[in-house]
Order: structure tokens, then sequence, then C-alpha cells
């Protein structure tokens, strides 16, 4: 008997993987996952969008429009950020695998952070100036950038 040869690459497996997380997301609007991994294919971080550790989802706004601080923004961490923080070992040299490209804001902290490659499921922001910032500081920094078609997941719900 041989092995099955229908089953997943690397790659749609860790976007399966960011799809999950990114329903972890309390945000109304928009929920994004990320995971790192490493050399060996070991997710060694996670993340989604979302506040900051300790502070109540139902204390903070979730507004897109209005007032600075009433919105989102100022109290949000992406999650590409989220994944960076939280990861227990170094990132560096590894492969972030997200729903949607970093910001601006997060690819700095990919760049400072050493990871090589990102490969990213969707763009809304494509076009832009913030999006050509971040585009500009990755491909600067030498990161590889790789688009691959969304993952869908479907979790039957009780």
């Amino acid at each position: 008997m041989k092995k099955r040869n229908d089953y997943i690459d690397w790659t749609t497996y860790f976007l399966a993987m960011v799809e999950l997380n990114a329903m972890r997301s309390k945000d109304p609007n928009t929920q994004v996952g990320a995971v790192v991994v490493n050399d060996l294919n070991h997710i060694i971080a996670s993340g989604y969008n979302g506040l900051p550790r300790g502070l109540s989802d139902d204390n903070f706004p979730w507004a897109r429009e209005g007032n600075w601080e009433e919105t989102k923004y100022p109290y949000v961490v992406h999650a590409e950020s989220n994944a960076i923080l939280s990861a227990t070992t170094s990132v560096r040299g590894c492969i972030m695998y997200t729903s949607q490209f970093p910001c601006f804001e997060c690819a700095k902290i990919i760049v400072q952070s050493g990871i090589q490659t990102v490969i990213y499921s969707d763009n809304k922001y494509e076009n832009t100036i913030k999006d050509d910032v971040a585009k500009k500081i990755l491909k600067t920094a030498k990161v590889n950038l790789i688009y691959k078609e969304a993952v869908k997941v479907n979790i039957i719900k009780k």
C-alpha cells in the first residue's frame, strides 16, 4: 500500500492555522491571524488582532470611525505583532504566515525581529500609501513577500 497523495502542503496547513487564529479576534470588522514557523515547520508563535493582555474586550471601543481615542485603533495589537511578541524563542530567520498583508507598523517589527519571509493571503489596503510604505520597508530589508490564496476553514458551531 502506498501513502496517500492528496495531503495538504505546509503552506496550505499554516494558512488554515492563520484562519483559525483570526477566528479568536473580537473585532467585529476585521479578523486577522498570524503564525511564525521555524525551519523545521514548527509553529513557534501565533497571534490575532486584539487588545493587550489584561485589558477587557468589553471596556474598550471597537468602532472604526469617530474621535481617535474612541476607536479601536489606539488599543488593538495587530496579529503579526502579537505573534512576534508571544514567541518564547527568537523568530530570526523564520517564516510568518498571515491572513492580511502587514501594515507599516508591523512591517517595522517584522524586519527588526529578523523574520525572512512573509506569506499572506489578502491585502485589502493594496495600492494605498500605507501599503506602499509597508512594502518599501519589507522589500528594502530583503524580506521575501509571497501571496497565496486564502484557505477557507469551516468550523461547525453547535
